[in-house]
């Protein structure tokens, strides 16, 4: 029997909720790619260290909680093993030997380092960890020797930095690292309740696990066509947080949209219908993470890093004769 192909995705924990737009950004595309390959489902507790160095406390937490909305979203266990980044130490070592062949420069020059420099408040407080944040990602990767890994479409380009490490270690030590293809699917890009990008930091995200009474009240808040002050105002639902929310959850979200365009229902009609989309579609993964307590996603994680564990001390073997390591 011809073994799976292998993918390798993974979302950081800075956090102790995901929220819609890592669903539709990442997670339902990684639950889709079950039935076709091993999916390595990693959270990544030490890159949530690049910009949480000072406080780590509650990165562990946050790695169960995120592990939980993993499985509640439909990541399958018994297919696709979840596990913590730190509790594969092989990733600390490749990253560390990935890091003796990695030149400076193109770790300068990647589009993130700056932005985060940027989040951290000065260069003063930068620590290493963020400028060789790519090369963590590049080990995380390439233990696997996956086929692909799962991105957006404006994340596509962040992976060739993978790719030139791999292609500057085999060049030097020999092929070990096979070449890996960026799987861009076709997601829902959702913006925040605000309409800018959603994300924890702008404080605009639905989250996953949050009551349905929390949803309703960010969704009544959401931003709308500025103009369409009466029922009968042409809305534009291009520009609408919650016809966006309507596009991705209703199945009607096209009457609905041209009704709103029309002038022929307000905005209120509108942010009712939503919540009930909304909430329907999170419901039965709301009903799924509530099962799931701390002791049963601990299991979870300790037999999803005993299979990681297994392909990341091969490729080590491998890794370590190449470099004349033995």
């Amino acid at each position: 029997m011809t073994p799976q192909k292998r993918i390798l995705s993974g979302m950081r924990s800075t956090g102790a909720k995901l929220h819609l737009g890592n669903y539709e950004g990442a997670l339902r595309n990684w639950v889709k790619l079950q039935s076709d390959y091993k999916v390595f489902a990693m959270v990544a507790d030490w890159h949530a260290l690049t910009t949480q160095f000072d406080d780590p406390s509650k990165i562990g937490q946050n790695s169960r909680e995120v592990a939980k909305d993993f499985v509640a979203a439909g990541i399958d266990p018994e297919k696709s093993p979840v596990f913590v980044q730190s509790h594969v130490k092989e990733h600390a070592e490749l990253h560390l030997l990935l890091s003796m062949v990695t030149p400076l420069g193109w770790l300068e020059r990647v589009p993130t380092y700056k932005e985060k420099q940027q989040d951290l408040g000065g260069a003063e407080r930068e620590p290493y960890g963020l400028l060789g944040y790519p090369v963590l990602q590049s080990a995380d990767i390439l233990m696997y020797k996956p086929y692909g890994v799962p991105v957006g479409k404006d994340q596509a380009p962040h992976l060739e930095i993978s790719r030139e490490i791999a292609r500057r270690f085999n060049h030097l030590y020999g092929d070990v690292f096979p070449e890996f293809a960026s799987m861009i699917g076709e997601v829902a890009v959702l913006p925040g309740i605000d309409m800018r990008k959603m994300s924890k930091s702008y404080d605009n995200c639905v989250y996953i696990n949050e009551t349905p009474e929390e949803t309703a009240k960010k969704i009544k808040g959401a931003f709308t066509t500025p103009s369409k002050i009466k029922m009968t105002d042409p809305g534009v639902p291009e520009g609408c947080a919650v016809c966006q929310y309507l596009k991705v959850y209703s199945p009607d979200w096209k009457t609905q949209w041209e009704e709103d365009r029309e002038g022929l229902r307000g905005c209120s009609k509108n942010k009712n219908e939503c919540i009930e989309a909304v909430n329907e579609f999170l419901r039965p993964i709301r009903e799924r993470r509530a099962q799931l307590d701390d002791a049963t996603i601990e299991e979870i994680l300790k037999k999803g890093a005993d299979e990681a564990r297994e392909v990341a001390q091969q490729t080590m073997q491998e890794v370590r004769q190449a470099m004349g390591l033995w």
